[in-house]
């Protein structure tokens, strides 16, 4: 090959690799992603923030590839679980299942625990309590019923999921248990997972819809949802621990958009309506709604 047809070759080849970078970094919006950065200085924790515009494509991430505890976002890959098995016909959406009283977590907080023993419920019905009310001994049942941790993790991976685990109860796990607690994930992958539910590509459209329909009956609306118009569709889900808040949501406005929001080593571990970590996640959702429908 003559030299100066091998010089073009690596000069369009270069070129091509040059304008593709060139496009992924237009995918970044700059301004909003500039107004996050003002917005969340001074925060005293470590915190990480995804955002994507779903008619633009246009993102911010900031840590978005840090690796933070879910606390009850870890049961949207349990409500996964879940649904693989539904729609591979082992289990039923409205199933009975017969409560044995064996895994009693929170009593003073969940429904489930209060279920006499062997008394029955709908397995709809404990996902809902699972998803809208964030029911922790209702989710252990559930993650049980669904495989256990070890086969929602392998679940998620081969969905391409390799950041966002459940360790409580999961064998191999237990010293990641010990620092992110009963979950893990990423602001990225959780976001990225999001879309994927609205875009109906986890496990098939029908369960995505539904997913996304049982995420959209949140009771703990007092965070981010809370700078949202009512009027407006959301799915979302929450979690709290003493030193990390997050949450992630789809919000179909006039721009649609995901917005996840993961904190953790935060100072602030109180538990009043002015927690740091939820007044700024409450700030963040009013911007990127302001922003997105303005």
């Amino acid at each position: 090959m003559p030299v100066s047809s091998l010089f073009k070759k690596i000069f369009f080849f270069s070129f091509f690799l040059f304008s593709l970078s060139q496009s992924f970094a237009q995918q970044v919006d700059k301004k909003l992603e500039q107004k996050i950065k003002t917005l969340i200085q001074g925060f005293n924790g470590q915190i990480g923030v995804y955002v994507k515009n779903l008619k633009s494509d246009k993102i911010v991430s900031y840590n978005g590839d840090t690796v933070f505890p879910t606390a009850s976002i870890v049961k949207v890959p349990i409500l996964i679980g879940i649904m693989d098995r539904i729609h591979k016909k082992e289990l039923d959406y409205h199933q009975k299942l017969v409560w044995y009283d064996t895994m009693n977590y929170d009593p003073g907080e969940d429904i489930v625990a209060y279920l006499k023993p062997q008394s029955e419920i709908e397995l709809s019905k404990v996902m809902m309590l699972m998803m809208t009310i964030s029911d922790n001994t209702g989710s252990l049942w559930l993650q049980s019923i669904a495989g256990t941790g070890k086969r929602i993790n392998h679940l998620l991976d081969s969905m391409g999921y390799h950041a966002t685990r459940v360790n409580s109860r999961t064998p191999g796990r237990e010293g990641d248990r010990s620092i992110f607690g009963w979950g893990q994930s990423t602001p990225n992958e959780m976001g990225r997972l999001m879309e994927d539910i609205v875009h109906g590509k986890i496990i098939s459209k029908d369960k995505s819809d539904q997913m996304l329909r049982i995420m959209g009956r949140q009771y703990w609306d007092e965070e981010a949802l809370s700078a949202i118009p009512p009027t407006v569709f959301v799915a979302s889900k929450n979690g709290a621990v003493n030193a990390s808040r997050s949450e992630i949501l789809y919000v179909n406005g006039r721009r649609p958009y995901i917005f996840s929001v993961f904190t953790k080593n935060n100072k602030n571990i109180s538990w009043g309506n002015e927690n740091e970590a939820w007044q700024l996640t409450r700030k963040l959702s009013k911007l990127l709604w302001n922003y997105f429908n303005e």
